[in-house]
């Protein structure tokens, strides 16, 4: 999963010129012709979102914005990539999501043979 982190500017709600909106969907596009982009979207910022905080049997809800902007998420792929090196070299060719600095981080979806020990108590015998 490739995650696009928020910024002042992506909370704030500024979306992008017409020229980035062209460059990411020639990005996206090419993502597509190579049949690696499984999925993605970009995200409304933290102040239109709630999160629910879990404690035992406890459900609490939280209103957004949520504070620390450098850790939300603006926006989200799948990709479906080789290994890391492909997803880096991958995003290195993306074009800037934002207007200023960003970051984007590239993170490993579980597999369901990464929980066999959990599934097949046996196995991990």
């Amino acid at each position: 999963m490739v995650l696009v982190k928020a910024t002042e500017d992506s909370e704030a709600g500024v979306l992008p010129t017409a020229e980035a909106f062209d460059a990411m969907g020639r990005f996206n596009d090419a993502l597509a012709a190579a049949g690696i982009m499984q999925a993605g979207d970009g995200l409304r910022p933290s102040t239109q979102g709630k999160r629910v905080a879990f404690d035992g049997p406890r459900r609490t809800v939280i209103d957004g914005p949520f504070t620390e902007t450098r850790e939300l998420v603006a926006g989200f792929w799948i990709w479906e990539v080789k290994d890391m090196d492909e997803a880096v070299a991958w995003v290195k060719r993306c074009p800037n999501p934002m207007p200023g600095p960003s970051e984007i981080e590239i993170r490993p979806i579980y597999e369901m043979e990464d929980f066999a020990a959990v599934l097949d108590p046996q196995a991990s015998r």
